[in-house]
């Protein structure tokens, strides 16, 4: 049987997941139509998925249409959850985007759309809730012709709108189907010319397939209106999944935790295919399979389909499958690159006794976000977590009090910057010359590197000037040192290089075992390290960068200039405004930490019709007052309060 992975896509409460369930409860997988509203949907399972009316983490559902299996990914539509669209992303075969027939075109439709053009993934776009009072068609139409792409082919016309008898009619109008096809087509334009019989429906599938053009379906997930019409599109109009005999290649797009807290992978295959008691190789490491379960059908997850592995404890979201010994790296076209996030806010147990459970909990649910990313504060005994939105503080709380029993508060949200190194600079201190405590010589040398870059550590001491294990201490702590830099922020991108090194031999007094105190250890040089690193940090010299995102605003015209004014004291930098007569449109860049408060003040600044699209653009040079991150190291830029806590260890 054929496989189609196929993603539903959406903003907030456009009505994805109640799609979802129609399509299940067409093909005979459901009795009933679970509602959002009555808590009883397949694909939100949980509780404050249930509670909120709204998707949260990525749900994978199977079912057949004729001669077609079809995986059904249901995704969030929420801005602050856009790390799990992007891993729904990485598999699909194609999509459908619902847009609602009463509130139209949104921001989050734009950002999906563009991101599924960008990765030229086939889409369906399903006109949701026409039975609902305000639905309206021709006027969609003209927002996804303007907003979304001109190349939509209405597939039907709906009529009764806006009333519960409201219905699809799939009838295609020949004439406006072959404008769209032809504009892409110039064999098809000739043939129409020549008089040659067309053959639009072939063409319309293989143009959909190609993801030029994209068919628009009208109806109601809750009445069923249009759901079979959008169904046949589904079978004819979107591409299966491509099968090949090459070597194991897959990916993992979702990792969750079982009743027994054992980990289970959700992996799609490009080729090859795997069976229980499998060694394959993932990340850096390699594993047997003790279980696996087949989305649709099957004991074998084969080219094309989409299954569940138990048995991979290091597994993580983002591994490469691969055959054991098997080195290479599988780079497929069409995996997304979302910005990370860009806020942070502390975690704190309600309970003290809970401080230890928290950080494990808080581990677990980093390794199925690998976007969460924790930073330990080991002096003040505090966790931070990355975010992308306020509402993803809801989601850590709602989970770590249902799944782990821990209840937690969070504190004010702020913004993750970067530093970035300004020259070059570098220091030295040697063994056994002062104010050097450690047994151990260490010179770096700190350069600026391309943004993107990462760090590079190199030598120009000779490999055998002294043990490898002391190399490598060397260089574990400066990529660990350079999470904090001279203003406590991570720099991302640095050169560095080591110039000097030197060591005690491993010695003893007569007749006696090894002696810490004669001879150099790994820990010499860790500690060592950060004390040299800052020191040519310092010569080098940093500057703060702050996260920025390009924002597009569309507003009524008469309220420009009041949301010009909003955007200056918002530090917000807008490019020459394009008027128009009723609606007009506003780019620019804004910080992202003034992001959510143009959010908060939009609907009154445009009587509620302001829409406001942003995503993470760049980071720049702060102006003003620099801001500084509490440190969560022993803070080697204090020599004596950082020997007095390294030395205390030791």
């Amino acid at each position: 049987m054929d496989v189609l992975n196929l993603g539903i896509l959406a903003h907030v409460d456009a009505g994805k997941t109640s799609l979802t369930e129609r399509l299940l409860y067409a093909a005979g997988v459901i009795g009933e139509v679970g509602r959002v509203d009555d808590g009883n949907t397949q694909t939100d399972s949980l509780a404050l998925e249930r509670q909120r009316g709204i998707t949260i983490k990525s749900a994978v559902v199977s079912f057949t249409i004729g001669d077609v299996g079809v995986n059904l990914i249901d995704t969030p539509g929420h801005p602050d959850f856009i790390a799990e669209v992007e891993r729904a992303l990485s598999v699909l075969d194609g999509a459908v985007l619902v847009v609602s027939a009463v509130e139209g075109v949104q921001a989050q439709t734009r950002v999906l759309m563009r991101t599924l053009q960008r990765l030229r993934i086939p889409t369906l776009i399903f006109v949701n809730k026409i039975d609902r009072a305000g639905a309206r068609s021709d006027g969609v139409l003209r927002e996804l012709t303007a907003k979304l792409t001109r190349n939509v082919v209405p597939m039907g016309e709906a009529t009764d709108l806006g009333t519960p008898a409201a219905d699809f009619k799939p009838i295609v109008q020949d004439d406006l189907l072959l404008d769209v096809l032809a504009d892409h087509d110039d064999d098809l334009l000739q043939r129409y010319v020549d008089g040659v019989p067309l053959h639009l429906d072939a063409a319309l599938a293989a143009q959909t397939r190609r993801a030029i053009v994209h068919p628009v379906y009208f109806g109601s997930a809750i009445t069923g209106a249009g759901t079979d019409a959008l169904t046949n599109g589904i079978r004819d109009l979107l591409p299966r999944a491509r099968t090949t005999d090459g070597p194991l290649d897959g990916t993992v797009f979702k990792v969750e935790r079982g009743p027994a807290g054992e980990k289970i992978a959700y992996a799609r295959l490009f080729s090859g295919s795997l069976a229980v008691r499998d060694r394959i190789r993932y990340g850096d490491t390699d594993g047997k399979i003790t279980a696996l379960e087949v989305f649709g059908d099957g004991t074998t997850l084969r080219a094309g389909q989409i299954g569940k592995l138990w048995g991979l404890t290091g597994i993580r979201i983002g591994d490469t499958i691969t055959a054991l010994g098997d080195d290479s790296t599988h780079r497929r076209a069409g995996v997304t690159a979302f910005a990370p996030p860009t806020l942070e806010t502390v975690v704190t147990p309600r309970k003290l006794s809970d401080k230890g459970n928290l950080r494990v909990a808080l581990t677990q649910l980093a390794e199925q976000d690998p976007l969460i990313n924790l930073r330990q504060d080991d002096l003040r005994q505090e966790t931070y977590v990355s975010l992308y939105g306020e509402v993803q503080k809801e989601v850590i709380e709602s989970t770590l009090a249902t799944e782990y029993g821990i209840e937690v508060d969070f504190r004010e949200t702020t913004t993750i910057c970067v530093e970035r190194i300004v020259g070059t600079g570098q220091a030295v201190e040697f063994n056994k010359k002062d104010p050097n405590p450690f047994l151990a010589t260490v010179g770096l040398r700190v350069e600026p590197a391309p943004v993107g870059a990462g760090v590079t550590f190199d030598l120009e001491v000779e490999l055998g000037s002294m043990p490898f294990a002391f190399m490598k201490a060397v260089e574990e702590t400066v990529r660990e040192t350079l999470h904090q830099g001279l203003h406590g922020w991570q720099i991302p991108d640095a050169h560095v290089v080591m110039t000097h090194s030197g060591y005690s031999a491993r010695q003893s007094h007569a007749h006696a075992v090894f002696d810490k105190s004669m001879s150099s250890t790994a820990g010499d040089f860790r500690f060592l390290t950060p004390l040299v690193l800052m020191a040519a940090l310092r010569q080098a010299g940093t500057t703060v960068h702050e996260p920025m995102h390009r924002f597009q605003l569309e507003i009524p015209t008469d309220t420009t200039r009041a949301v010009l004014a909003a955007l200056a004291r918002l530090r917000a930098i807008p490019q020459v405004p394009a008027p128009a007569a009723e609606t007009s449109t506003l780019e620019g860049e804004i910080p992202a930490a003034a992001v959510y408060e143009l959010e908060q003040q939009l609907p009154a600044l445009t009587r509620g019709e302001g829409v406001l699209e942003s995503a993470f653009e760049r980071y720049q040079p702060v102006t003003g007052p620099i801001p500084e991150r509490p440190r969560t190291d022993h803070d080697p830029l204090n020599r004596r309060e950082y020997l007095l806590h390294v030395q205390r260890r030791v």
